[in-house]
Protein backbone atom coordinates (compact mmCIF):
# COMPACT_ATOMS: atom_id res chain seq x y z
CA UNK A 1 0.00 0.00 0.00
CA UNK A 2 1.23 3.59 -0.70
CA UNK A 3 2.13 5.16 2.35
CA UNK A 4 -0.54 7.32 4.41
CA UNK A 5 2.15 10.33 4.21
CA UNK A 6 2.71 10.25 0.47
CA UNK A 7 -0.98 9.51 -0.31
CA UNK A 8 -1.80 12.65 1.83
CA UNK A 9 1.24 14.76 0.44
CA UNK A 10 -0.23 14.47 -2.92
CA UNK A 11 -3.92 14.70 -2.11
CA UNK A 12 -2.95 18.04 0.19
CA UNK A 13 -0.53 19.29 -3.11
CA UNK A 14 -3.33 18.94 -5.87
CA UNK A 15 -0.67 16.77 -7.53
CA UNK A 16 -1.93 15.23 -11.00
CA UNK A 17 -1.12 11.20 -10.73
CA UNK A 18 -2.42 7.88 -11.19
CA UNK A 19 -1.45 4.86 -8.56
CA UNK A 20 0.10 1.97 -10.60
CA UNK A 21 -0.48 -1.52 -9.05
CA UNK A 22 2.22 -4.25 -9.37
CA UNK A 23 4.54 -6.77 -8.15
CA UNK A 24 6.88 -6.56 -5.80
CA UNK A 25 9.72 -4.96 -7.11
CA UNK A 26 13.07 -3.68 -5.71
CA UNK A 27 14.70 -2.05 -8.31
CA UNK A 28 13.74 0.77 -11.19
CA UNK A 29 14.87 -1.72 -13.81
CA UNK A 30 12.55 -4.63 -12.40
CA UNK A 31 9.79 -1.62 -12.25
CA UNK A 32 10.37 -1.16 -15.94
CA UNK A 33 9.96 -4.83 -16.99
CA UNK A 34 7.16 -5.68 -14.46
CA UNK A 35 5.06 -2.70 -16.58
CA UNK A 36 6.54 -3.13 -19.65
CA UNK A 37 7.79 0.86 -19.59
CA UNK A 38 10.80 2.19 -21.13
CA UNK A 39 14.25 2.44 -18.49
CA UNK A 40 13.82 6.83 -19.85
CA UNK A 41 10.41 6.47 -18.20
CA UNK A 42 10.99 5.13 -14.98
CA UNK A 43 12.51 7.57 -12.75
CA UNK A 44 15.12 5.76 -9.83
CA UNK A 45 16.34 7.75 -6.71
CA UNK A 46 19.65 7.77 -5.61
CA UNK A 47 20.86 9.31 -1.54
CA UNK A 48 24.09 11.09 -2.52
CA UNK A 49 26.08 12.03 0.41
CA UNK A 50 27.92 15.70 -0.12
CA UNK A 51 30.79 16.97 2.42
CA UNK A 52 28.66 16.10 4.91
CA UNK A 53 25.17 16.67 4.05
CA UNK A 54 23.01 14.75 1.59
CA UNK A 55 20.66 15.51 -1.30
CA UNK A 56 18.02 12.87 -3.53
CA UNK A 57 18.97 12.80 -7.37
CA UNK A 58 16.64 11.69 -9.50
CA UNK A 59 17.53 10.37 -13.25
CA UNK A 60 16.09 8.07 -15.40
CA UNK A 61 16.43 4.04 -14.87
CA UNK A 62 18.57 4.33 -18.53
CA UNK A 63 21.07 6.48 -16.92
CA UNK A 64 23.85 6.47 -14.65
CA UNK A 65 25.26 10.01 -12.02
CA UNK A 66 28.12 11.47 -14.09
CA UNK A 67 29.51 12.30 -10.47
CA UNK A 68 32.22 14.75 -11.73
CA UNK A 69 29.18 16.55 -13.29
CA UNK A 70 27.18 16.39 -10.46
CA UNK A 71 30.31 17.50 -7.92
CA UNK A 72 30.53 20.76 -9.52
CA UNK A 73 26.21 21.49 -9.37
CA UNK A 74 26.82 21.20 -5.76
CA UNK A 75 30.00 22.89 -5.49
CA UNK A 76 30.96 20.25 -3.34
CA UNK A 77 34.42 18.52 -2.53
CA UNK A 78 32.95 15.28 -1.86
CA UNK A 79 30.15 13.18 -3.26
CA UNK A 80 29.43 9.66 -2.80
CA UNK A 81 26.01 7.23 -3.23
CA UNK A 82 25.46 6.79 0.28
CA UNK A 83 24.68 3.11 1.62
CA UNK A 84 20.88 1.66 2.02
CA UNK A 85 21.27 2.22 6.30
CA UNK A 86 21.80 5.51 5.88
CA UNK A 87 18.89 5.83 3.85
CA UNK A 88 16.75 3.58 6.37
CA UNK A 89 17.64 5.82 8.69
CA UNK A 90 17.63 9.38 7.46
CA UNK A 91 13.82 8.52 6.22
CA UNK A 92 12.82 5.63 7.85
CA UNK A 93 11.60 3.84 5.16
CA UNK A 94 12.78 0.25 3.92
CA UNK A 95 15.99 0.15 1.85
CA UNK A 96 14.60 0.13 -1.84
CA UNK A 97 11.62 2.26 -1.07
CA UNK A 98 12.41 5.20 -1.29
CA UNK A 99 10.43 8.02 -3.42
CA UNK A 100 11.93 11.54 -4.13
CA UNK A 101 9.02 13.34 -1.82
CA UNK A 102 10.21 11.78 1.11
CA UNK A 103 13.69 14.33 0.59
CA UNK A 104 10.89 17.38 0.45
CA UNK A 105 9.11 16.17 3.40
CA UNK A 106 12.36 15.68 5.33
CA UNK A 107 13.71 18.83 3.74
CA UNK A 108 16.53 17.06 2.32
CA UNK A 109 17.14 19.25 -1.67
CA UNK A 110 16.13 17.02 -4.45
CA UNK A 111 17.78 17.38 -7.72
CA UNK A 112 16.02 16.15 -11.17
CA UNK A 113 18.16 14.79 -14.13
CA UNK A 114 16.69 17.30 -17.01
CA UNK A 115 16.86 14.05 -18.85
CA UNK A 116 13.99 12.90 -17.48
CA UNK A 117 11.66 15.76 -18.40
CA UNK A 118 12.15 13.81 -22.07
CA UNK A 119 9.49 11.57 -21.56
CA UNK A 120 5.50 12.23 -21.62
CA UNK A 121 4.68 10.44 -18.13
CA UNK A 122 7.26 8.95 -16.03
CA UNK A 123 7.07 6.15 -13.19
CA UNK A 124 8.53 7.34 -9.55
CA UNK A 125 8.85 5.27 -6.66
CA UNK A 126 5.93 5.76 -4.44
CA UNK A 127 7.39 4.24 -0.63
CA UNK A 128 5.75 1.52 -1.63
CA UNK A 129 7.30 -2.22 -3.11
CA UNK A 130 3.88 -2.91 -4.61
CA UNK A 131 2.63 0.52 -5.95
CA UNK A 132 4.62 3.38 -8.07
CA UNK A 133 3.36 6.57 -9.12
CA UNK A 134 2.40 7.27 -13.12
CA UNK A 135 2.48 11.21 -13.42
CA UNK A 136 4.04 14.01 -15.75
CA UNK A 137 7.54 14.94 -15.14
CA UNK A 138 6.30 18.26 -14.53
CA UNK A 139 3.89 17.56 -12.03
CA UNK A 140 6.95 15.33 -10.41
CA UNK A 141 9.08 18.31 -10.60
CA UNK A 142 6.57 20.06 -8.50
CA UNK A 143 5.77 17.52 -6.09
CA UNK A 144 9.07 17.43 -5.49
CA UNK A 145 10.47 20.80 -5.16
CA UNK A 146 13.07 19.46 -7.74
CA UNK A 147 15.61 21.42 -9.03
CA UNK A 148 16.51 20.39 -12.95
CA UNK A 149 20.14 20.11 -13.73
CA UNK A 150 21.67 17.96 -16.03
CA UNK A 151 24.03 15.14 -14.01
CA UNK A 152 23.49 12.05 -15.78
CA UNK A 153 24.26 10.13 -18.72
CA UNK A 154 23.35 7.17 -20.92
CA UNK A 155 24.43 3.56 -19.38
Amino acid sequence: MLPAKIKNFLLKNKIKHDILKHKTVFTAYDLANTLKKKLNEVAKTLVIRVDKGHVLVVLPASHQVDFKALKKILKAKKIDIDRENVMVKLFKVKAGALSAIHGRLNKIPVYVDKSLTKAKKIVAQAGSFEESLHLTAKDFIKAVEGQLASFSKKK
